[in-house]
């Protein structure tokens, strides 16, 4: 009866127990404002206000990167913009080059076109330099930039990662010292009960002895648990503590100096490309400079009177004025005469007296002949005649000179072959030697031809000048062949008394253009003065003048008159610009003989007096 009493108190007790430890629990459910409930609290505002510092790092290192690659297409937009603009300075310059044509070399006589084509040069070159700009932008910035970009993007990367790493750690700390402070704290609870429960059934004599030895044991186990506990509570506090000082005073500084610092290096990076960006434009100025200096001294080279004589120079015809237009009395009863110079036309529905040439405006006849004209520019007035004989003889001896330097190559080669046959056949290249020898010889013999007809021009000018009359390089060889030809084709006039410069032009006087390197001496011209003009009943023309033959001329066409070389005559009609002058050896002989056979010697008061030679 005693052994089950005991065992209801046991239970009473038992279910006291549990009583008492279901209002502890509802104690600790109950908040509470203990000292160390405020450290946690000020604690976990610490890592809320660090957290929130990162989120405010992140955004603002967010927005700095995006304001470098802003800037660095701004760059790139600007470098494209150079390169098309220096794309149209370079199309505009190419588009107004001068063409190549003869009328390049036309113009670049003008002091005003050649300004105007270095004006062009320079600015190619000044569209090069926008060319340099563009280069050194992308090289030196964008390019730059485009790698710095990709190297912030992975060290603000790490640094955050190395930031949400410490502080996850710190976290997961806290965790770990929470629990440990609420095992120390329920094993301590746990040991109080059981130490209560134990004084409780030692206290109840109706307990057995087990049942207390029981409850001492489980006190006794709580409390080893409790003390346990606090100890472990207590050194992983310790050891939380220094991880949290380290955390807030070195890890996260570190840190957030390490974002401070690369930050710092974005801002100077920008800068530099700004002040990069000035000086890519800066160091280009001198080249700049002179492109715009060459431009104003094309500009200021220009020679306004200069030009205007390059177009004298280029139209000047060679003839003489005419002379004065003579008084004709109509009153007296005496035959009508013409002046030899007079500017109209003395046959208007009458005979023309004998003797008596046809009038020439010379200067103001229009050449019909619009095509190339003869070989030997005789459509053209004499100076201009010159001019282009000159030039194509001057033509002709760069040619030459291009064969003679084939030639000398070749020549070289086949000394390279003699000496060492195993590198080519000395014989294979004699018939292009051949060949550049027949090549020189027919260009030899258009230099001569052509020096003729210059010859014959140069003698019928009233100024004469040899400046022009050899090119120089065959003066020497070809002096005697020159003279021998220039005899022979005096025979051959370069054109009638109604040569090619009236407006009845005989297209006959082409023949001559395929004259040959040789001329045959008894050629003569094929358009002769017209018939009328010998008329022998009419009154003989007073002379003008003498003259003395410096060639034989044979004269066998009508209207000609044979001459021995150094024959004196008489002067009775000068030449009027077509290459005749009509002379008399007595009253019954006379005709024409070409103007530049003789050596003329007009009276002083004669109409136009001059000496021809």
């Amino acid at each position: 009866m005693l052994r089950r009493r005991s065992h209801f108190f046991v239970l009473i007790d038992n279910a006291l127990s549990v009583k008492a430890e279901k209002e502890e629990e509802q104690k600790e459910e109950e908040p509470t404002a203990s000292p160390f409930e405020e450290y946690l609290q000020t604690l976990l505002q610490l890592k809320t206000t660090s957290a929130d510092q990162f989120d405010n790092l992140e955004k603002h290192t967010q927005w700095g990167i995006e304001f470098v690659e802003k800037y660095n297409k701004f760059v790139k937009e600007r470098s494209e913009i150079e390169i098309n603009y220096a794309k149209q300075i370079r199309n505009l310059s190419k588009k107004y080059q001068p063409k190549k044509n003869s009328r390049e070399e036309e113009e670049s006589k003008f002091s005003f076109c050649r300004a105007f084509f270095t004006t062009l040069n320079e600015l190619n070159d000044y569209a090069g330099q926008h060319e340099v700009i563009a280069e050194n932008l992308t090289s030196q910035i964008f390019v730059e930039l485009t790698r710095y970009l990709q190297e912030l993007k992975a060290e603000r990367k790490t640094h955050f990662h190395d930031g949400r790493k410490a502080q996850q750690y710190i976290e997961s700390s806290w965790k770990q010292l929470e629990s440990c402070k609420r095992r120390f704290e329920r094993d301590c609870k746990e040991a109080d009960r059981a130490q209560q429960y134990f004084e409780k059934m030692d206290a109840d004599i109706n307990v057995t002895k087990a049942d207390v030895e029981k409850a001492r044991q489980q006190a006794q186990m709580r409390h080893q648990m409790a003390s346990d506990s606090k100890g472990d509570y207590s050194s992983y506090l310790q050891k939380f503590n220094q991880e949290q000082n380290d955390h807030y005073h070195t890890i996260i500084p570190n840190i957030f100096q390490k974002l401070q610092d690369m930050e710092e290096k974005r801002i100077e990076r920008i800068g530099a490309c700004m002040k990069t960006f000035a000086e890519v434009d800066r160091q280009v100025l001198p080249i700049v400079g002179k492109c715009l200096d060459g431009m104003t001294t094309a500009a200021e080279s220009i020679e306004p009177k200069t030009d205007s004589q390059q177009v004298v120079e280029s139209y000047k015809s060679g003839f003489e004025p005419p002379s004065d237009v003579e008084f004709e009395d109509y009153g007296q009863a005496m035959k009508r005469t013409v002046s030899e110079n007079s500017l109209s036309n003395a046959k208007e529905g009458k005979e023309k007296p004998a003797g008596k040439s046809k009038p020439k405006l010379w200067p103001f006849i229009k050449n019909k002949n619009k095509g190339s004209g003869p070989e030997d520019f005789s459509h053209l007035p004499p100076e201009q005649r010159r001019k282009k004989l000159q030039g194509k003889i001057d033509d002709l001896n760069k040619d030459i000179h291009k064969e003679m330097d084939q030639r000398d190559a070749l020549t070289k080669m086949k000394d390279v072959y003699i000496k060492n046959p195993q590198m080519g056949d000395p014989t294979s290249v004699d018939p292009r030697l051949t060949e550049i020898a027949q090549n020189i010889e027919k260009l030899q013999a258009e230099v001569q031809k052509f020096e003729g007809w210059l010859a014959e021009v140069e003698e019928r000018m009233p100024s004469k000048s040899d400046s022009h009359r050899r090119s120089g390089l065959y003066e020497t060889q070809s002096n005697i062949a020159v003279s021998n030809n220039c005899a022979q084709d005096r025979e051959r006039p370069l054109s009638s008394p109604d040569g090619s410069y009236t407006e009845e032009q005989n297209t006959e006087t082409q023949v001559k253009a395929n004259i040959n390197p040789t001329p045959n001496p008894n050629t003569i011209p094929t358009t002769m003065p017209d018939d009328e003009e010998f008329d022998d009943d009419d009154e003989p023309l007073a002379t003008i003048g003498t003259c003395k033959a410096l060639y034989p001329f044979e004269g066998h066409n009508e209207g000609t008159i044979a001459v021995a070389e150094g024959e004196l005559l008489y002067v009775i009609e000068e030449d009027k610009g077509d290459g005749w002058t009509r002379v008399r050896r007595n009253q019954d002989e006379e005709g024409y003989v070409p103007t530049s056979y003789i050596e003329v010697n007009l009276e002083p008061n004669a109409k136009g007096a001059m000496t021809y030679i």
